[in-house]
Order: C-alpha cells, then structure tokens, then sequence
C-alpha cells in the first residue's frame, strides 16, 4: 500500500552579500558603532565597516531581514546607510564626498584665521579695551559654526550612552567657551572672592582649529577611495553593435545585451560581455585580464572578455556571460569586497580613545567633586577651575595629531624617495610584512617582449634580408612584430618594396621581393612548409629555448635564413632586490599567468624559490588568501588590471609606477619607478614612521598622565600649587608643538 501526497520542499535561504555606502561616520569609533549595530541584528551573518572608504560590506539572509530594517537599524544609532541603488550610484557619491570636503577645507581655513588673532590678543593683549569681548565675539564663529559637527557628534553619542573624540573635543571646547563668556559678563562674581576672571576663548579656538586640519588631512588621504572601481566599470562599453536575424546592424545599451546576442566588436573598440567568436580573426589584448603583454590570436571558437580591447580587426561573437556574470563583473566585486573588508591593523589611537575619553570626563567631574568637599569655603569655585582645566589640558590635540603629522611627514619623504603612499593603513602595516608576493609581467620582467638575440645561415646577405624582414614585420598585424620593427629601426635599416604581403593565420606571414619568397613566423611555419634547419640555427634555438624566449623564423622557399629570439627580460635589479628582501626575513613568491616553463626560468634569474604559473586573477587573490590564513602578513606588487584583485586582497599593495591606473588606484603604495629597490626602502620607510608614531603616543600620554593629575589639583595640598587654565593651553600647545617636532625628525632621517 502506497501512500501518495505532496512533501513539502525547504523554503531555500538566500543569502545576500553586497557592499552599501554609510554616512554620517566622523571616526573609527562610528565606524564600530556601526558595525556592532548591524551585527546585533538578527538575519545578518557577518558585516565590516570600512570608514576609510565610508562602506559596509554586509552579508545577510534574505528572508530574515529586509535592507529597510537595515536601514533603521543603522538610523537609530545616529547615523545612515544608502539602499536605494540610484541614490547609491558612485558618481553621485563621488560629488556629494567633494562638496562635504569644501565644507571642511573652508571651515578649517576660517578656523585657523580667526583663531590667529584670538590667540595674539590673549597672550600679549589683554589688556586692551574690550579685549574680552573682542575675543567673544572671534571665538563664536569657530566654537559654534565651525566647530558645530563636534557638538552634534558628541549629542548622538551621548544619546546612545558613548563618548568618542568628539565628546572630549565639545566638552572641553563648550566648558572653556562658556566658562569665558561667564567671566566677561560676571567678572565681579570671581574679583569679590579674590580670584581672577580669566577667559580661556583662545584655548576653545586652538583646539577646534587643529581638530579641523586633522579631519581635512584624514579626508584628503581617502578622497580616492572609489576611483579604481569608476576606472574598472569603465572599462565595459555603455553600447554595443548587435546583429539582428536578418543580419542588420543595431547600437543597443549595455544593460539590454543578452545571452546568445550575436555581437560585433570593430577595430579598437572594448569587448563588451563574455563570449565565443563566431566570425572573423584578429588579435585582443587582453593585458588587463591575463596580464601578460603580448596580444592573443582570436579565431573562431576562440573566447573573448569584457574589457579587452580589440586590436586589428572587426569580428562577431555570441554573447555567454553578461552584466553581473562576466569576469570583469567579478573581479570588480572582489575588489569592492576587499576594499571594504575590515582593516587588518586598528587604528591604535581610537582604540585607546574608547577608554581615555571616559576616563578624562571621570576624572574632571571628581576634581569638582573633590573641591567641594575638601576644599574649604572656595571649593566650588577651585573646583570649577580644577575641572575646566583637566577637560583643557586633557584636550586631543597632541593625541589627535601624533599620527597625522608623522604620517604627513613620512608620506613626503616617500614622495622624494619615489614613493606614493595612498594612507596610514599601509605604513601601519607595511613594517610588519613577513610575505611578498611579486607578479611577473611588468614587475620582475620588464614587461614588453623585445628582441634579444638573432642568429643567421651560413652565407646569407644579412643586410638584404634584414631590410626584407624590417619590411615584412612592419606590414604585418602580430604583436611580436613590434618587438621586431623596434629592434631593426634602433640598427637604422631601411624598408625595401615587397610585393604579395600575406598573413598565414597561425603560423607567419609571406611577401615576395626581387622574385624571390620569403616568410616570417612561428616554427609551426617551418614545418608546414618543409623549410630546412641548419644545424647551427637548431642547436642556437635550443638554447633559447631553455630561456623561455619565443622563436621568429625568415625563411626563404627552401631554408631558414635567420632565427630572431623574442623574450620579456628579466629587470637589472629584480635579483638585487629579491636578495635584499630575503635578507631582510621576508618570504618571496612569483605570481604569472604565464606558462609553468617561462615562470621557473624567470623565478630561477631573479632567485626566488617558490612561484604559482598559469595563475589567473582570482587564484592570485586566492593565493594571497592562503598566505594570510597562515599567519603571514602579505604584501602584494604588481601593476595590471588583472593585478587588482589580488592587490586588494593583500595586507599591504604595491603598484609599480609604470603600470596601470587601476592598479596603482588599487594599491595602497606606488613605487613611481619600475625599480624593485624601491620596496625595501618602502618597508624601512615604514618602520621609521611608526617609530615616530609610537613616539608621539608616549609623550602624548605621558603628558596627560603627568598632566591632568597637575590640573585636578593633586600638589595643592602639599605645596599650595594650582595649576592656572591658561598654563594648562599653553602645555596642551607645548605638547602638540612636541609632537610636530618630533614628526619632522623624519625628513632628515635615510632610507
């Protein structure tokens, strides 16, 4: 007996990962809030805020919670997250970043005019008319308009129960600023008690107008955060010529381009999807996928990808992967997701701010306290000073510009140096880089294929058949024939007339001259055309061949007249610089999508012993990837598109100057030269600058610690000292002097 009925299937759970812009983040602090937010939600897996780039990189289940609830989530902590797709397209991002950053210079640069003056008339001024409210009247524009995102940063913190940067800045800003305003309209309540009236309006000025110039330094470093993706999405045309059933033409958007779409791509133009050729033969250089420089032969049945250009000639192609599918699609979202991702090193001086901000506001509000309680009949008012004066000297000025001074200062010495580095991330990393992964093409080669060595037959005119090869080359299509036509014209040969110019697909081409035939090509060529081999020529080109180099033939109807070896030399300096890193304890591995035989010679020339061939963009990345899981902290050099993903991937990136655009808006360091020394220098850079750093933190500190102790009033029992507020700017402006000085010490210092 058999029952029958309907099983019900599993409802299938869908899970979304996508990467959505965030605003309303003025430090890293935000960036956890966020962060912590989107994790307590129920539905969501995993989320990473990036605040460098302003981006959350979410993955979530479809059917547990909705972008909308996402979008309340984030709203309720202050702050908000862009789902809807065309608010959230990158050009619109990218103007509404440049106007909020005018804001800012504008802002800080008002800031720092009017808090010049403020700063004059209270050091060697005040005893000018009106003084007082003169500096009311320039400190109100600086504390309340532009130092207006402090005081609203602080608000939304304080209504979720937190305190960051911004809450000390408003505090100590906002107490000195109406602390001084009291002093100027009731200056009789502090006289009657015997205590002078002191105004503090250049202490709140200072302090919001370096805290503005530490935000508009931070915002530059990242301005160009989305400018490799704008580059990648440009790559793929907005049209493409599709050809309809009756075999007419018709120029269609990208986005209406489907599967099976018969498609034309002419001379020039970018490949729009991924697809098979049908139709016509020509050669694509498809440096930005595979990496390697010379251009592929496309005949039908051959594949082509999106973002390659064509070189020669028109072709169609049916389309097999659009939109989202194609592997230039992919590789711009691994690059979205590892931009994204979480930074490997925090940044240190937030982190320590979670708890120093509390601390301070502790320790201020117990010194009124205090006061009030041991401090006889003028504890209030001590205790009101004492407090005002731990929030001023406690201020984050020498703590807020210990890292970017250092940071400034050591990205200058990089840029003499010919070394671009894009933000602290990088130089917080690149010291403790224990893997270097170099790719081939371009990095440790020189990335162009050039003639390196030529062999003749006995008894060939050398100069006639020279000027016949020059002048076959210089008519024929094939990459290699560049190489060719370089090295003949730095001889100064000169063309002669040939006549019946062909190309033989595959294999070469043929002309005739003075009645004679003659071919140039491939070794295939050779054999089709049962052409002789002398055995000096055979046994010159075994040699080459151990070396990797690719083999052009000049042939006449009966035997081989010359041999021309065509390689992608290894650089002068990639040895030095592989034995210099190695030497430095850093494991070094080659990455090519070349074949297995190229890479191991390469490999073997520049010393390094371990290397991945046939590799493509993603199993570099992958590569990358298994290097971390193992505990090493990877930087990646390379300086191709098809470079980007694994650049992205790596702890730190290196691009070569000569390379790219999109790699070098990828990597987080450019090395202006092609000159692999560089990265060295690049490292010990880095090492100094966080020297530096670490530096600035400890007197940073060490100056709260000795000084807020001062300012809560601690020796007053033992020897009657009270710290004044105007002493305590006057050290908050020391220490940050300090630190400066210190962070110059790194220009004079060699790489």
């Amino acid at each position: 007996m058999f029952i029958t009925g309907t099983l019900r299937q599993p409802r299938l759970m869908k899970i979304i990962k996508e990467t959505l812009p965030v605003t309303g983040m003025h430090c890293a602090s935000c960036a956890n809030t966020v962060e912590k937010t989107l994790k307590a939600q129920e539905g969501i897996i995993n989320a990473s805020v990036n605040y460098a780039s302003a981006t959350a990189l979410i993955e979530y289940r479809e059917n547990e919670i909705k972008p909308d609830r996402i979008k309340q989530a984030i709203q309720s902590v202050g702050y908000d997250i862009i789902i809807d797709k065309k608010a959230a397209d990158p050009e619109k991002l990218e103007e509404q970043k440049r106007k909020e950053y005018t804001a800012l210079r504008l802002r800080t640069i008002l800031a720092i005019i009017i808090a010049v003056p403020i700063v004059i008339i209270g050091m060697f001024a005040m005893d000018m008319p009106f003084a007082n409210y003169i500096m009311w009247a320039l400190a109100t524009p600086v504390v309340l308009i532009f130092g207006r995102q402090f005081f609203v940063g602080a608000w939304k913190q304080a209504k979720h129960f937190s305190a960051n940067m911004d809450t000390l800045v408003a505090l100590s800003t906002g107490i000195a600023y109406l602390f001084s305003v009291f002093n100027t309209l009731y200056p009789s309540f502090w006289t009657q008690k015997g205590l002078s009236a002191n105004v503090y309006f250049e202490a709140s000025s200072v302090v919001i107008a370096f805290i503005l110039l530490g935000k508009l330094l931070e915002e530059r470093a990242k301005s160009n955060t989305s400018s490799a993706i704008k580059k990648l999405m440009g790559l793929q045309p907005n049209e493409v010529i599709r050809i309809k059933e009756d075999k007419t033409e018709e120029t269609i958007s990208i986005k209406d381009a489907l599967v099976n779409d018969i498609l034309l791509v002419k001379p020039g133009e970018k490949i729009a999807v991924d697809g098979v050729v049908t139709e016509g033969h020509s050669y694509v250089d498809e440096s930005m996928i595979s990496g390697e420089p010379m251009a592929v032969e496309k005949v039908i049945g051959a594949q082509v990808f999106a973002g390659t250009i064509n070189q020669k000639s028109s072709f169609q192609f049916r389309a097999e992967k659009v939109g989202a599918d194609t592997l230039l699609a992919h590789i711009i979202r691994k690059v979205q997701e590892a931009q994204g991702s979480k930074a490997p090193v925090q940044k240190l001086v937030d982190k320590i701010a979670g708890i120093f901000v509390p601390v301070v506001i502790a320790v201020a509000i117990l010194s009124l306290v205090a006061w009030m309680v041991f401090g006889g009949e003028n504890g209030f008012s001590h205790g009101l000073l004492a407090m005002i004066t731990v929030l001023v000297i406690a201020c984050p000025c020498a703590l807020g510009l210990a890292t970017p001074t250092a940071i400034i200062v050591g990205v200058g010495k990089g840029a003499e140096n010919g070394i671009l580095i894009k933000d602290a991330e990088s130089l917080e990393t690149a010291h403790k880089v224990n893997a270097i992964v170099l790719d081939k093409t371009g990095t440790i080669t020189e990335g162009l294929p050039e003639v390196t060595d030529m062999a003749w037959a006995e008894g060939v005119d050398t100069a006639l058949a020279s000027a016949v090869l020059y002048s076959m080359e210089a008519k024929s299509e094939h990459p290699l024939a560049v190489a060719i036509t370089g090295f003949f014209k730095k001889l100064n040969i000169d063309t002669v007339p040939i006549n019946s110019f062909d190309s033989i697909t595959g294999s070469g081409v043929t002309a005739i001259y003075n009645r004679k035939i003659y071919f140039a090509g491939s070794s295939k060529l050779l054999q089709e055309m049962n052409i002789k081999v002398s055995e000096h020529l055979t046994q010159q080109t075994a040699k080459w061949l151990e070396h990797a180099n690719t083999i052009i033939w000049l042939t006449d109807q009966f035997k081989a007249l010359a041999a021309i070896a065509i390689a992608d030399v290894v650089k002068p300096d990639s040895a030095t610089a592989v034995k210099k890193l190695q030497k430095m304890g850093i494991e070094v591995y080659m990455l090519t999508g070349d074949s297995q035989q190229t890479a191991a010679i390469v490999a073997r020339e520049a010393g390094i012993q371990e290397f991945k061939a046939e590799a493509s963009p993603t199993d570099k990345s992958n590569f990358i990837k298994g290097l971390q899981e193992k505990g090493k902290i990877v930087a990646m050099v390379g300086d191709g598109i098809n470079d980007s993903q694994a650049l992205a991937q790596a702890d730190v990136s290196i691009a070569m100057g000569k390379g790219t655009d999109i790699a070098m808006d990828v990597a987080k360091m450019t090395l202006i030269s092609s000159n692999l020394d560089y990265i060295p220098k690049a490292l010990h850079l880095s090492k100094n600058t966080i020297t530096v750093i670490r530096q600035n933190l400890f007197w940073a500190f060490i100056y709260n610690i000795i000084g807020i102790p001062l300012a809560a009033g601690i020796l007053y029992p033992i020897n009657g000292f009270l710290l004044n507020p105007m002493l305590a700017g006057a050290a908050m402006a020391l220490s940050s002097v300090s630190v400066v000085s210190n962070s110059l010490r790194l220009k004079w210092g060699k790489l």
